[in-house]
């Protein structure tokens, strides 16, 4: 697979930055693309208080910073990936802004989910809504303190009949198809039951009954990329957990999760709410964020 879009980085000096530029570096070398370094300074506010230098000195300050930032991150993913071609970007404006803006035109858009200068709090609160619910393209979240795991350890995606999870799942067999890796679908079928009949549900059908229905749609769901990946080992896993839980228990073993930004039963409100800071605080492995549009 040749890639004509590049991969962008947001970075910002932090480790968990780093992680993300060299983890970005190894997907670009996988994807045969190219890998764009950005890291954004938020303009020096009119109504600063009063410091000892100047306005465009404390800028010119806060760029020098960013470029070191840059050099660095740059000369990280080169130990990674020396065969890739890299450029670095420094911007001005506001972190969610320059991702979103360059996303449409990326293969994929790569941060930490901790950070500092141009990316502080990107990961947290309306920010991180922004960026994986506008987003055009995939969004990769890395942690800090994530291992690296081998080649054919599995990319885990979850999955509820939605066409987000639909995009999630092409995603996730594209991504095992570039690194020799096997796929786990997940399901979880416990909150796939509206909340306010899910007693009169359980009362008229037997959970047994549930299960092989949740099955067969889980089967069904997975058919299409199953037949277009035949080399791609497949397994399927039902799971009776909410869709946190049952991600976060397999992310121990897994080298990536893949998630839709929208769904609807197991996975409604991924992103809205306490089961995406769940995933990105506690996955023990990166979180890809697939649009419904990436299909």
């Amino acid at each position: 697979m040749t890639a004509t879009k590049p991969i962008v980085v947001g970075v910002d000096g932090s480790p968990s930055a780093i992680h993300a530029a060299r983890w970005a570096a190894a997907e670009a070398a996988r994807r045969g693309t190219r890998l764009v370094i950005v890291h954004a300074c938020e303009p020096v506010p009119v109504h600063a208080p009063q410091v000892a230098v100047s306005t465009a000195e404390f800028g010119e300050a806060v760029r020098d910073q960013g470029r070191r930032w840059l050099a660095t991150a740059e000369a990280s993913a080169e130990v990674v990936a020396p065969q890739v071609e890299m450029s670095t970007e420094l911007v001005t404006g506001g972190a969610a802004e320059q991702l979103i803006g360059r996303s449409a035109a990326a293969e994929l858009v790569v941060l930490g989910s901790r950070g500092l200068g141009g990316f502080t709090g990107l990961l947290v609160g309306s920010i991180a809504v922004a960026v994986s619910t506008h987003a055009q393209c995939p969004v990769v979240v890395v942690r800090e303190a994530q291992v690296d795991r081998p080649e054919d350890a599995p990319i885990v995606v979850g999955v509820d009949g939605s066409a987000a999870s639909d995009a999630a799942l092409k995603f996730a067999f594209e991504t095992a198809a570039l690194r020799g890796a096997p796929v786990l679908v997940v399901r979880a079928w416990r909150d796939a039951l509206v909340d306010a009949t899910r007693l009169t549900v359980l009362i008229a059908a037997s959970v047994e009954a549930i299960e092989a229905e949740e099955r067969r749609l889980l089967t069904e769901q997975v058919a299409t990329c199953a037949q277009a990946f035949p080399d791609v080992p497949v397994r399927q896993l039902l799971s009776r957990d909410g869709p946190a839980p049952a991600l976060i228990g397999q992310s121990a073993s897994a080298q990536l999760v893949v998630v839709g930004t929208r769904g609807r039963g197991g996975f409604r409100g991924l992103l809205l709410g306490s089961t995406s800071q769940s995933l990105i605080y506690h996955a023990e492995c990166p979180v890809a964020v697939i649009p419904p549009a990436h299909q």
